[in-house]
């Protein structure tokens, strides 16, 4: 049995990256309570030699005057029997060797193993999305629940959900649509694997698509500085230039839209505004406000900007609903109120 289960061990090593030292603890763990329960409260020490392939298991008694469990302990006389070097409080060992312990150690090493490779691969599996968090990542719808719009992906790593809650708003996914999802968060894993929140509307994943998408970011030339979204409908993002050859916004947009149209598409046609970023707050707001163009920006308080403009550009720096006004005051941190004036 022990060589088989080292050479089981060592195969699991080398297959899903499991260290045979670790299973080992494990087996060794689990053959002490599985002989204590069989014999009732017996000491018991596993001695394992991986040189040799060999797992041996030892009763352990204590050296006493007068025995009130045999189980545990040995009476001097019949210790000095086996030799005349132990005393009173001396541990004697006795290998176990009944048949009762093969079967005992056969069934137990097994389910240790199935036991270890389950907590392994969800350790593995929980590391692997570690290095992953706060990225983005390529998945593979599986599974969708038609009642709660929810979508079960398969990542290349596990399956992993991604609720309806953190989908683009007019999305609809199918199984066998492919899609990238960026990692929020990862929790201890349960019985059912890893948590692990996956979103597609996070602000953080269209500034890690424009670093994968744009080699000017990429190679730390050009820098995100701040960006607000409203997933499903429109983005802004500000940029700035290290470099005084390189237009920020142009390396972003791309010969004919192409760059920005890759990520465009990925979102699901939602809009993206590149804004130039500019450490003069009314510049920045000015930019912030795109499409619109900004006559004059007022400041009346710390964090708080008077804009105006023409009257017909009112509608477009307030934007649908309001979107535009409010997506340049999360960009710029400003609170801003827009006037029109008469041209």
């Amino acid at each position: 049995m022990s060589a088989e289960l080292f050479e089981a061990l060592e195969l699991l090593e080398k297959t899903k990256g499991i260290p045979v030292d670790y299973m080992l603890e494990k087996v060794e763990g689990a053959l002490m309570s599985a002989y204590k329960k069989e014999e009732g409260s017996t000491s018991v020490r596993v001695a394992i030699n991986r040189e040799k392939r060999q797992l041996k298991l030892f009763r352990v008694r204590v050296v006493v005057e007068e025995v009130t469990d045999p189980k545990s302990e040995i009476s001097l006389e019949d210790a000095q029997k086996i030799s005349r070097r132990y005393v009173l409080g001396s541990s004697v060992e006795d290998e176990v060797k009944t048949k009762n312990f093969g079967r005992i150690s056969a069934q137990t090493a097994k389910q240790v193993i199935v036991q270890g490779i389950r907590e392994a691969e969800k350790s593995n599996i929980l590391r692997d999305y570690e290095k992953k968090r706060e990225e983005i990542i390529s998945a593979v719808v599986i599974k969708r629940e038609d009642a709660t719009g929810d979508v079960v992906v398969d990542t290349g790593t596990s399956n992993a959900l991604l609720p309806k809650s953190e989908q683009i708003p007019g999305e609809d996914l199918f199984v066998g649509d492919r899609i990238k999802v960026f990692v929020t968060e990862v929790g201890k894993a349960d019985e059912k694997g890893p948590m692990v929140t996956l979103s597609r509307t996070h602000p953080s994943m269209v500034k890690r698509m424009f670093e994968s998408e744009i080699p000017e970011i990429r190679d730390g030339i050009v820098l995100v500085k701040g960006i607000s979204r409203e997933a499903g409908s429109r983005t802004k993002i500000a940029v700035e230039s290290r470099d005084e050859n390189v237009d920020a916004v142009g390396a972003c947009i791309g010969n004919r839209g192409m760059r920005i149209a890759e990520i465009v598409n990925e979102l699901h046609g939602e809009k993206i505004d590149v804004v130039q970023f500019s450490e003069y707050a009314e510049t920045y707001i000015a930019a912030a406000l795109s499409p619109a163009t900004v006559k004059e920006v007022e400041f009346d308080g710390e964090r708080s900007a008077k804009v105006l403009v023409d009257g017909d550009q009112l509608s477009l720096a307030i934007g649908k609903e309001g979107q535009n006004v409010r997506l340049a005051a999360k960009l710029t941190g400003y609170k801003i109120d827009i006037k029109g004036v008469k041209i």
